[in-house]
């Protein structure tokens, strides 16, 4: 069971890495305003996707821990106050670290 539930938080935390590392979503950088903005369309992989002020509401509650997956170069040059290390490749070496009634808020950038 436990081994199931670690294959299951890997893949989450796996999807969530990928998904935020490859995303599309870029602010528009363009001079001219723009009348209309339409939403970005719906995401099809599955994987919440929360805003930083959600974030922020979750942290104040205490109910999320933040991870970051780069490396460790990256997480000093920069990172969330508060976030956890756990580069993606290293994962399955921390699981008993992530707690289980907390969201998990992962990012790479």
């Amino acid at each position: 069971m436990r081994l199931i539930f670690s294959f299951l938080a890997l893949s989450l935390l796996g999807a969530l890495a990928q998904s935020g590392c490859n995303s599309a979503e870029q602010k528009n950088k363009s001079a001219a305003p723009v009348a209309a903005v339409s939403p970005a369309p719906p995401v099809s992989d599955g994987v919440r996707r929360i805003t930083t002020t959600e974030l922020q509401d979750l942290l104040a509650k205490n109910e999320a821990i933040v991870i970051d997956v780069r490396n460790e170069a990256s997480y000093n040059a920069g990172h969330i106050k508060g976030a956890k290390l756990m580069p993606v490749g290293e994962i399955l070496n921390h699981i008993d670290e992530l707690p289980k009634d907390k969201l998990i808020v992962a990012y790479c950038s």
